[in-house]
């Protein structure tokens, strides 16, 4: 996966992450809030990752 791909990836996870959080607060629903915010996290890793990549890429491409 590149480093563009990984950043949109990683943002609709915080985003649906986000919504499934909400809708679990709002219903109640442990769950899903725990379910949403494991999502949450699991995109902004994988935004990093797309962030640390094009760091790299620009070190290499300057070497």
């Amino acid at each position: 996966m590149g480093s563009t791909s990984d950043k949109i990836a990683g943002k609709a996870n915080e985003v649906a992450g986000k919504v499934k959080q909400s809708v679990g607060s709002a219903t109640g629903n442990d769950s899903m809030r725990a379910e949403g915010a494991a999502q949450e996290t699991k995109g902004k890793v994988q935004v990093a990752a797309g962030k640390a990549k094009d760091a790299v890429k620009d070190t290499v491409d300057r070497m």
